[in-house]
């Protein structure tokens, strides 16, 4: 399992990030932070990001280790109870 790269990140505006403030985002505050998907900057984000993580193309196997990592961080900082213990299990 990779070291997770996601660091807490909280933008000026809160709820619903628009496309501007997603570009203006660290690479930390992303699951998927090579490709810039799935944005984690508070626990609804968090969890969109779990709900979806099986519906992102266009990233490979490891990205999809680090992405996972990465939940796994933000869900602890959020207190979000994982079932998931691996990547595969999301959609199963």
């Amino acid at each position: 399992m990779p070291e997770p790269t996601w660091k807490p990140y909280s933008p000026a505006t809160h709820g619903r990030l628009s496309t501007a403030e997603k570009t203006l985002l660290p690479a930390t505050a992303f699951a998927f932070p090579r490709a810039h998907k799935e944005p984690m900057t508070d626990a609804t984000h968090v969890r969109d990001a779990m709900a979806r993580f099986n519906q992102v193309g266009d990233v490979t196997d490891a990205e999809r280790d680090l992405a996972f990592a990465n939940l796994q961080k933000a869900a602890s900082h959020y207190d979000i109870q994982m079932k998931e213990t691996d990547w595969h299990q999301f959609g199963a």
